[in-house]
């Protein structure tokens, strides 16, 4: 667990940051919904300086951001969704969500300091360091908060609720945290596992799939599916690439798509491959197009990847 700690005073707190792993001392959605509005103000300013142990180490804000740089789609939902997103000036070209996001022009797969600098950011967040952009922005003095892809949900979770503290967001971010673990648990709880169902998730068309080991397969393991990938002769980091011949001979009960957007893949599209289109999920209609976005990204949104899951889940157990 990554803590964030808070000076008040001069003094340095502890506080708990990862929800899933309790509070601690810090407010609830509860006690802060309950507090007079009059308070805000000043339990904003008392939150700062924050230091965070991210991905690049201990970084530390003297005080509320008012200029976020956001080079990660996912970091860019997560700050909208914690009400940080009046603080947000500029986002990269592939944060397309929420619609009241900035048009970004940034890259974050080829950073650009002068461009970055030139948004006047007093807080950089990204989710890989590309191009050694820490050290770069670190060598004006920017602040950049390093948030790597989530491996589990209480990565996800916590790096959330890390973003909160380093925004003055904490307790909306914790309440979001709150009601994604709720949603995903009842949607778990609710799921039939009488049946062994098999899955497939497809990430592109080659075609490359992801394990039980990566955080889109674990998403799928909270609805008790069997995932044909882990059988897999190499499993490359948990991103194997199969043989057509390998998805056929496992019949998967369910086919997932994450290439709906980028590759406009389909049932149909599918039926078309060599010796696929008796597969069983084609036969039976079990073929779910997701959304690209959703299945790729591991902030706030991964609730609506999960009822997508769940909704086939439901109908495969039903039929």
């Amino acid at each position: 667990m990554r803590p964030v700690r808070t000076a008040f005073a001069g003094a340095l707190l502890g506080t708990l940051l990862l929800a899933g792993c309790g509070q601690g001392g810090a407010p609830t959605a509860a006690t802060a919904s309950s507090a007079p509005a009059s308070s805000a103000p000043a339990s904003a300013s008392a939150d700062f300086p924050v230091t965070i142990e991210a991905g690049n180490g201990k970084v530390t804000l003297d005080k509320k951001p008012e200029r976020i740089v956001s080079l990660s789609a996912t970091h860019t939902e997560t700050l909208f969704a914690i009400g940080a997103g009046p603080q947000v000036v500029a986002v990269d070209d592939q944060s397309n969500y929420p619609p009241e996001a900035p048009k970004g022009d940034l890259s974050g797969f080829k950073p650009n300091v002068e461009a970055i600098i030139a948004k006047k950011p007093d807080l950089v967040v990204i989710s890989n360091d590309l191009d050694k952009i820490v050290a770069e922005l670190g060598k004006v003095n920017v602040p950049v908060l390093l948030q790597p892809a989530a491996t589990k949900l209480d990565e996800a979770y916590e790096e959330i609720t890390e973003l909160g503290a380093a925004t003055g967001n904490k307790a909306k971010a914790e309440e979001v945290v709150t009601g994604m673990r709720t949603a995903i648990d009842k949607l778990a709880a609710q799921a039939p596992k009488d049946r062994k169902l098999t899955y497939y998730h497809e990430l592109d068309q080659t075609p490359y799939a992801a394990t039980s080991q990566t955080f889109i397969g674990q998403i799928y393991g909270l609805f008790g599916l069997t995932n044909i990938a882990d059988k897999a002769p190499d499993a490359a980091g948990g991103y194997p690439k199969l043989s057509a011949e390998f998805v056929a001979q496992a019949d998967p009960d369910l086919i997932f798509l994450a290439d709906v957007k980028c590759c406009q893949q389909s049932k149909d599209t599918l039926a078309k491959r060599p010796g696929w289109k008796d597969l069983s999920a084609i036969g039976k209609d079990q073929v779910i197009q997701l959304d690209d976005d959703l299945a790729s990204r591991w902030g706030p949104r991964v609730v609506e990847l999960a009822e997508a899951i769940g909704a086939a889940v439901a109908k495969a157990g039903a039929s």
